[in-house]
Parts: C-alpha cells; sequence; structure tokens
C-alpha cells in the first residue's frame, strides 16, 4: 500500500530514495525536495515492506482524469521484485486514470516497456540524451468486459 512520504521529506530514506530517480548531484536531489514541498500539487508517495521503505513515486493529477509521474524509484537491492510495477498498479487502483505519463531516459525506459506503457521518443533532448516519453492509457475493452 503506499503511504504520503511529504511529512517524512527531510529523513534520509527517502531522500536517497529520490536521489536514485534524478541526476545524482546533490543540487538536483534538494531541488527536487524542494518542489515537493512547495508544491501542494505535487504528491510523494512511498512503498514500505515489512517496514523498510523500499520505493517512492512522485507524481500530479495533470487533467481530469490523468496523472503524470516525476519520479520512480527502488532501493538497488530491491530493483527487479515488481515494487515499481506495485507502485504503478496502486496508482492505478488509487486513482483509475484515463492515462498514467512519465518522461524518462534510456536507462529507465525498458522499465516502462515492460510495464504497458507505449514509449515514444522525444529525440536528444539534451547533448547526448535521449528522452521518452512512456503513455499508458486505460484499455477501454477490459472495462466493459
Amino acid at each position: 500500500m503506499l503511504i504520503n512520504l511529504k511529512s517524512r521529506i527531510q529523513e534520509p530514506e527517502v531522500q536517497e530514495l529520490l536521489s536514485y530517480s534524478v541526476f545524482p548531484d546533490p543540487e538536483q536531489v534538494g531541488h527536487a525536495l524542494q518542489q515537493y514541498v512547495n508544491k501542494d500539487e505535487l504528491l510523494l508517495d512511498g512503498y514500505e515492506d515489512e517496514g523498510q521503505l523500499v520505493g517512492l513515486v512522485g507524481y500530479e493529477k495533470t487533467g481530469k482524469s490523468e496523472i503524470t509521474i516525476q519520479h520512480i524509484a527502488v532501493l538497488p537491492e530491491n530493483r527487479f521484485k515488481n515494487y515499481g510495477r506495485g507502485m504503478i498498479a496502486q496508482l492505478l487502483e488509487k486513482y483509475n486514470p484515463d492515462k498514467l505519463i512519465a518522461e524518462t531516459d534510456q536507462e529507465a525506459v525498458e522499465f516502462y516497456r515492460n510495464t504497458g506503457f507505449v514509449v515514444y521518443s522525444l529525440g536528444e533532448l539534451y547533448p547526448g540524451v535521449e528522452r521518452f516519453r512512456c503513455v499508458l492509457e486505460k484499455d477501454e475493452d477490459a472495462i466493459e468486459e
């Protein structure tokens, strides 16, 4: 179950997890943390397993029924155990959005592709760095059945 992490944003575990989803530069991590503190529309949830915080997902409800993932991370020792997929599944269950969107780089694009997102290249937005837009749309056929 996802738990709200906004009140825990100063905890080292939360900051460590967030650092895995941004360029590993203390200034970038600090900027991301401040965004969650200052913007009420940005939500930050975590996933605990046996009392340990193993993952987090930061997101914004950007449309009537649309969620944009800003950050998602799982502790390195807990990757490939479906925690990332689980957090996405819980977002879908909690909000039932028509569309879930994320932007990512080459390092994480396969995670989104393997989770059912359709991946679009945005090209080289930064010198030498290709970015991708990942979109997961509600399956209308599955809902009608």
